[in-house]
């Protein structure tokens, strides 16, 4: 079952890749897109065109040729903003969403933060939104406080209340969905408690952007990130999607061609937002490569992507849940969770059993996610994955579980 109107072997057809068959001549059944995703031949094909007809830099030239890539860049930009309902000139490309991160944590953090100040983040972030807390506020005096996951996999939030009533936070750290448990959390609530409290927020939208309808007023945020590998694009860009006022607020993380209004001997003014935390010749091709793929989203519909992912997660949920032994990670619900499924097998190591379904053609991640605060707090060194996207089918499911019982078997645990 999938989402109405939604084909995903029409999607799968789409994706060069997946055409591919490994050594025995099998398809891939890709369940790693959490990690990243493949691209469809439009995504590929867009970044083709703008190196073979349009490659100049951006902003910069006065001719016809560097005109046409400015115009293909800053579509790229349009069609991102689109997606997830920002304004083109609070759309900050970066590299990545952990760059994305630090740009908040360096731009805003360094120039805001003060000794005894508080950060709040949880035990379930991917490290990019841990670290680069903990590096400034090892250099500001500030210190980070995360607020724990209880046992159905969701944050406890009395935790979060307490903390935003008792002590001065000024920034509060969150995940949409958490790229380990799967967990949706209830982001427009908790940028909600901050604000109340005085205190901005950053939302990392990095596995529900790709995935689900988000639309940043929505989320409630002074600043979301996502990355365009996750999303059907390319790698090597990533989205600081924020308020304008607090992007205008903000001075410049780096500095270099591209960012500035003027320089003089005695000091520099900068451009206008994006462009001012844009130094450098930005990634002009990874740009028209994620705006085909926001495209290409839209065109899919996210409502119909989350209902086809929903049924999707459904099976995975089952297949897994007939194993023997099997922990599984994150809410039961469906509903409150999205596509990665985390698990683990008492008689089988996570990295043992990722190379061991590899034989049968099934590609899942297996490791700590970076995720270590979490991993801890699950009392497991490691996991292992399997998350779908718009190309799974219910037969990578199916395969999956077969994988499963093969590598028991060859392990002589079945």
């Amino acid at each position: 079952m999938t989402g109405a109107g939604f084909d995903a072997r029409a999607v799968r057809a789409d994706v060069p890749i997946l055409a591919e068959a490994d050594a025995a001549g099998r398809p891939l059944a890709y369940l790693d897109s959490a990690a990243t995703s493949q691209k469809p031949a439009a995504v590929l094909a867009a970044m083709d065109a703008y190196y073979r007809e349009a490659n100049a830099n951006v902003h910069r030239g006065v001719y016809a040729l560097a005109a046409e890539a400015t115009e293909r860049f800053e579509a790229g930009r349009a069609s991102v903003a689109r997606l997830v309902g920002s304004r083109p000139e609070a759309t900050v490309f970066a590299k990545n969403a952990s760059e994305a991160v630090n740009v908040v944590a360096y731009a805003w953090g360094l120039r805001n933060l003060r000794a005894g100040d508080v950060v709040v983040v949880t035990e379930m972030e991917h490290h990019s939104n841990i670290v680069p807390w903990q590096i400034v506020a090892g250099l500001t005096g500030a210190r980070v406080e995360f607020v724990p996951v209880v046992d159905d996999g969701v944050l406890d939030l009395a935790v979060l209340e307490r903390l935003l009533a008792t002590e001065p936070v000024r920034m509060v750290g969150v995940v949409h969905v958490s790229n380990v448990l799967g967990t949706i959390n209830p982001v427009a609530a908790i940028t909600r408690m901050a604000r109340d409290a005085g205190a901005l927020s950053l939302v990392d939208a990095s596995q529900s952007v790709p995935h689900m309808p988000v639309v940043f007023d929505d989320v409630g945020a002074d600043f979301m990130v996502f990355t365009g590998h996750k999303m059907l694009g390319p790698t090597g860009i990533g989205v600081l999607a924020a308020r304008r006022d607090a992007l205008d607020a903000m001075e410049p993380f780096l500095g270099g061609g591209e960012m500035i209004r003027d320089v003089r001997t005695d000091g520099s003014t900068w451009a206008d937002i994006p462009h001012r935390f844009e130094a450098g010749t930005p990634p002009i091709a990874e740009a028209v490569g994620i705006g085909a793929a926001a495209e290409y989203l839209m065109a899919l519909g996210m409502e119909n992507v989350r209902a086809h992912e929903t049924a999707l997660t459904g099976r995975v949920l089952d297949v897994l849940g007939a194993v023997e032994g099997i922990a599984v990670y994150g809410p039961r619900d469906v509903a409150r969770r999205g596509s990665p499924v985390s698990f683990s097998l008492p008689d089988i190591h996570p990295h043992d059993l990722a190379q061991l379904v590899d034989r049968d053609g099934v590609c899942v991640r297996a490791g700590h996610h970076c995720a270590k605060p979490l991993m801890r707090s699950l009392g497991v060194p490691a996991t292992t994955r399997a998350s779908a996207y718009v190309y799974t089918t219910p037969d990578d499911v199916d395969r999956l579980g077969a994988a499963i019982a093969s590598a028991r078997a060859f392990m002589g645990v079945a």
